[in-house]
């Protein structure tokens, strides 16, 4: 990969994150585009990088975002914290203060570029609760959650937060996480949903109740956004109250196990937010037969649902889609932010 190409990468994430509510990120991104020159270990590594380093491959932009992050969260660079938000320097300074970083904790720095970030954010589970809450309504019956690429799982436990979809509460009133998204289109379902029972997989489960784990996800949020860092540790400490855990495994290897089972009096949903685009090809085709021959199978004492928020061709967010069996209906119930920051609800 030549380095312009990976100077435009750093201009594309720079641009996504300005969309995305996080002027700093777009200006660290932005100042590495302009600014980074090779000579050093990181920068190095950086203009020489042999895969893709766009946003939707490698995301060698938000890798070294990260890392950045992580030495301020951590407390190895002071001079870097003293630059970042709530501070607020001139681009020369802060440029000043990322280059020194990344000479000084190179190693560091060029072991975590090694890995692909890691996310999981927690106001998705406002696009997904009126889903839930519909599939109460068309079946009747208790839950049973799978969620595939469940990260931490923190929207595994989205009944364990309280919110406010446009107007209405719903929820766990008493809950530190409130997801509040800006609410568009028809207004959200009411009723009561119960979770019976809930599991997640992913590649690299994070472990809410490790130090190192959780801060390995908090530096993957952006510096200036505040609200979204303190979520998602409030998320993260219920997590962990719960004993929540995700299961190591692969996606399809995984759902294979899962939809061996029949759960008679319960709904059983599949659901995935911004993870399904992520396997390859061929996996996703294992996947989509392996729950369309469970749907098959479904009845009506044992339902079948499958939920998501993914991207698609359609630049205005995610569509959030639902099929459910044994009727095999399926139809687009809204769209949203890939952050949660906004749902626009069309329902049922």
């Amino acid at each position: 990969m030549t380095p312009d190409r990976i100077r435009q990468s750093f201009h594309r994430q720079a641009a996504a994150c300005g969309s995305l509510g996080s002027p700093f990120t777009a200006r660290v991104c932005r100042l590495h585009a302009e600014r980074l020159q090779p000579g050093t270990p990181v920068a190095d590594r950086i203009l020489q990088w042999s895969g893709d380093p766009s946003p939707s491959a490698d995301s060698v932009p938000l890798r070294i975002a990260g890392s950045l992050h992580a030495l301020v969260l951590e407390g190895r660079s002071p001079p870097l914290a003293a630059a970042y938000p709530p501070n607020m320097i001139e681009d020369d300074s802060l440029w000043s203060a990322i280059a020194a970083a990344e000479q000084e904790h190179a190693g560091f720095i060029l072991n975590r570029l090694n890995s692909a970030p890691q996310t999981n954010e927690v106001r998705r589970s406002g696009a997904l609760l009126p889903g839930f809450m519909l599939l109460g309504k068309l079946h009747g019956k208790p839950l049973v959650l799978s969620e595939v690429g469940a990260s931490a799982g923190l929207n595994l436990q989205w009944d364990r937060y309280r919110y406010d979809l446009g107007g209405q509460s719903f929820g766990t009133a008493e809950s530190p996480v409130l997801i509040a998204p800006e609410w568009r289109g028809s207004p959200a379902p009411s009723g009561a949903v119960t979770v019976a029972a809930r599991a997640g997989c992913d590649l690299f489960p994070v472990n809410a109740a490790d130090p190192a784990h959780r801060l390995r996800m908090l530096s993957y949020i952006w510096a200036d956004q505040s609200d979204r860092l303190a979520r998602t540790k409030h998320a993260l400490d219920i997590a962990a109250l719960e004993n929540l855990e995700v299961e190591k495994a692969d996606a399809v290897d995984w759902l294979h196990g899962r939809l061996e089972t029949i759960y008679p009096g319960r709904t059983h949903v599949i659901y995935h937010t911004i993870a399904w685009q992520y396997l390859p090809a061929p996996l996703q085709q294992a996947g989509e037969a392996l729950i369309a021959a469970a749907g098959a199978r479904a009845t009506a004492k044992a339902p079948l649902a499958r939920l998501s928020l993914e991207a698609d061709d359609n630049p205005d967010g995610a569509a959030l889609t639902l099929q459910t069996w044994p009727s095999g209906e399926k139809k687009l119930i809204g769209r949203g932010d890939f952050h949660g920051r906004w749902v626009d609800w069309r329902g049922w």
